[in-house]
């Protein structure tokens, strides 16, 4: 019988296919944290109690009464009683030729994907070809709606897939090709003047616009790691492969992919 002074349970609440998820369990198991783990798809009551504390998206945190979204580590290691310690991130320009890197991977990796797959589902998750590519130039596109267009980003905005207008891998790589040059127009005409240790407009936390542009880089070039694994797994050589050192610094997954129940498509 657990004693009525035990501290409550940690929950971590995920899905498949999530990068921040796994960063987050990574994070809890490097520090030898005991977490009940809540695969928000497959547990009956997940996303209403998510819903109870106000939450529409993973990865959440939950401690009894205490919870934080799970993309901030230093609120995981605060709900979690552990302490954080910090890390060091890249200079923007830094972080800025990187996310170019991880950009043009995405699209050659594209580009090299037959047309006929690109609606199919990825192997046991919940996210087609055509998904998981837009996701990863949505992810700097939403970096530029903040910067560029002054929108926050509101929950659900890494959950977007594309529009039924963009429904070839054509159009998803022209997308591509669009992020990249409007990213191009930002970095030559705003990264010098830009402060980057404002405060971002985020739903998932207190974060400094550096450490929104470094969540912007480590999270697409997650995805990229996964879609080089996805043509070798097609038989296809990626074209170029980005090399080991790209990910140095960078507060992402140690895993490429989560260990996870499969999924079935309906």
């Amino acid at each position: 019988m657990a004693s009525e002074n035990a501290a409550p349970e940690i929950r971590a609440f995920w899905q498949p296919g999530c990068t921040s998820c796994l960063r987050m369990k990574e994070f809890l198991q490097r520090h030898g944290v005991p977490f009940t783990s809540v695969n928000v798809l497959e547990e009956k009551g997940a996303m209403e109690e998510l819903a109870s504390l106000g939450y529409r998206t993973v990865p959440i945190i939950r401690r009894g009464n205490d919870s934080a979204n799970g993309q901030v580590l230093r609120d995981v290691a605060r709900v979690a009683g552990i302490p954080y310690g910090g890390t060091k991130i890249h200079p923007p320009a830094e972080l800025m030729r990187r996310l170019n890197e991880v950009q043009g991977a995405a699209r050659r990796f594209l580009a090299q994907l037959p047309d006929e797959k690109i609606n199919n589902f990825l192997p046991n998750r919940p996210r087609t070809y055509a998904q998981l590519t837009y996701h990863i130039f949505n992810i700097a596109d939403a970096w530029l709606e903040h910067e560029v267009d002054g929108e926050p980003l509101k929950e659900g905005a890494y959950n977007r897939v594309p529009p039924p207008e963009m429904d070839s891998k054509a159009k998803i790589l022209a997308y591509g090709e669009g992020v990249q040059r409007r990213l191009d127009d930002w970095w030559k005409a705003k990264s010098a003047t830009t402060n980057f240790q404002d405060k971002a407009k985020v739903y998932y936390g207190d974060q400094s616009k550096h450490e929104f542009f470094e969540r912007t880089t480590w999270h697409s070039g997650q995805h990229v790691r996964q879609y080089r694994l996805l043509l070798e797994t097609l038989g296809i050589a990626p074209d170029k492969p980005l090399p080991d050192s790209i990910w140095e610094g960078l507060p992402m997954p140690v895993k490429v992919w989560d260990d996870e129940k499969p999924f079935v498509a309906a």
